[in-house]
């Protein structure tokens, strides 16, 4: 029996973890939310490293991991603005960049070609700043734990890495459809 539905069962299991990680950041419970979060932000590693490792790609799996990506990370970042746990600006432009990136692979699947999701490695290192520093907010909401000027800085490099992800997206995206690729 194969294990390569295993991938597209543990994106599903992020994409489920999503509701109760907001209410709990809603009611006060940064401890499990942190929990919460750490599992589906662990799980993300672990579906890509199984895909990968075992060439365990589908089309499916190619959109529920980005699809549950974006979700726990758009989710927490509202949630958090809105109980004032974050810059209200700093998750307007996290969610810009993502409504841009989505649109823009929607718009090229269907005018151009369906999309390969691969995601850059700016791209990469912008998930990993924002996971670190949701998991850092968390924290510190319920802990204490790290000081502002850890979240400063974090906060400070995620702006950077969005704006140039965003632009590098756009840029070779329109590259590509011009090519015809």
């Amino acid at each position: 029996m194969s294990l390569s539905w295993l991938p597209n069962a543990i994106s599903l299991m992020r994409i489920a973890l999503v509701a109760p990680i907001l209410l709990l950041i809603l009611n006060g419970g940064f401890g499990w939310a942190l929990a919460l979060f750490s599992v589906a932000g662990f799980s993300d590693g672990i579906d890509g490293y199984l895909a990968k490792r075992y060439d365990w790609h589908s089309r499916l799996g190619a959109l529920l991991d980005p699809v549950a990506d974006k979700l726990l990370v758009a989710g927490t970042f509202i949630t958090l603005a809105y109980t004032q746990h974050i810059p209200v600006w700093l998750a307007a432009v996290v969610i810009l960049r993502d409504v841009l990136i989505v649109g823009g692979a929607m718009a090229y699947n269907f005018i151009v070609k369906p999309v390969e999701g691969e995601p850059t490695k700016i791209s990469k290192l912008n998930t990993a700043l924002q996971l670190l520093f949701l998991l850092f907010v968390l924290s510190r909401a319920g802990f204490g734990w790290p000081d502002e000027i850890t979240l400063t800085v974090l906060g400070a490099a995620i702006l950077i890495t969005v704006i140039i992800s965003g632009v590098d997206y756009v840029w070779s995206w329109s590259k590509r459809a011009r090519a015809g690729e």
